[in-house]
């Protein structure tokens, strides 16, 4: 990839984490306040997206699709476009919690082609690493106690439809009660793995360029993160309550631990074959 398309991508990246972070404040009641900056920084990055796609187009002299980052470049600039394209026609915005994080992950990513120089020190690395670790612990703790309150949801819903209440979940709090629990659980989750994940994808490319891009363990974790947006995402914006939204936190926990498992867990005896 050309480096001053990188260099205007890795700018638009910038200015579509401002449409990350009004999502992630919507995820807790602010959807007023960066709603408007997130959206002029949007359309800003959008076009610097497009200055990147032309440069790298005059450089190589073909359609920038050679590559995996030059794929997920396009294709995160095309879901921008859509975006801005039902905004303009419907003001449909709480779809921005859904497309301006995955704009943003996606571009971060296709802006990682070319080699950094490297860490300047030792602390720093070690720093950074520490950040990535904490965050995903964290997440994951947060989306531990998601599963937990979606298993007692199950447990009293089926309580109050059988009329049958056991002597084990006897004082189990009301379901109301619960769903908030998940809820809130499920974005503080959200947020910290979205921390993890842009923490890993940074010090992974710093630490080993781009190689990280067959990393098995890395796609998980993306695969698992994508699908906590869309949890997040039918939870929030579309109204996603009860049975079914239990049922999908503890299918998103499933993931997380499958993730914890490439990364840590099953590493022994992946090395020991």
């Amino acid at each position: 990839m050309h480096e001053s398309s990188v260099f205007w991508l890795r700018v638009a990246a910038a200015l579509y984490s401002v449409g990350l972070l009004h999502a992630l404040a919507t995820l807790f009641g602010r959807t007023t306040s960066l709603l408007r900056p997130a959206l002029s920084a949007f359309v800003a990055g959008v076009l610097l997206h497009m200055v990147s796609l032309v440069e790298l187009i005059r450089a190589s002299g073909t359609l920038p699709l050679a590559n995996f980052y030059q794929s997920v470049s396009v294709c995160a600039f095309f879901i921008a476009l859509v975006f801005l394209f039902v905004w303009r026609k419907y003001q449909f915005a709480p779809l921005s919690v859904f497309l301006f994080p995955l704009v943003f992950v996606m571009t971060l990513v296709g802006a990682m082609q070319l080699p950094v120089a490297g860490w300047t020190s030792a602390g720093l690395r070690e720093g950074w690493l520490a950040t990535h670790v904490l965050a995903v612990l964290s997440g994951y703790a947060s989306l531990l106690l998601t599963a937990g309150a979606s298993l007692f949801y199950l447990v009293r819903e089926n309580q109050l439809k059988t009329k049958r209440p056991g002597a084990l979940f006897d004082h189990l709090p009301p379901l109301g009660t619960l769903d908030s629990i998940i809820t809130r659980s499920l974005s503080i989750s959200f947020v910290l793995m979205t921390a993890g994940v842009v923490a890993g994808i940074t010090w992974a490319f710093i630490e080993s360029g781009t190689r990280w891009v067959g990393d098995a363990r890395i796609h998980v974790a993306l695969i698992t993160w994508i699908l906590a947006l869309g949890a997040v995402f039918l939870r929030t914006v579309s109204g996603w309550r009860g049975r079914k939204a239990a049922l999908l936190c503890l299918v998103l926990m499933g993931c997380a631990a499958m993730t914890w498992a490439a990364h840590v867990g099953l590493r022994p005896v992946l090395e020991a074959k």
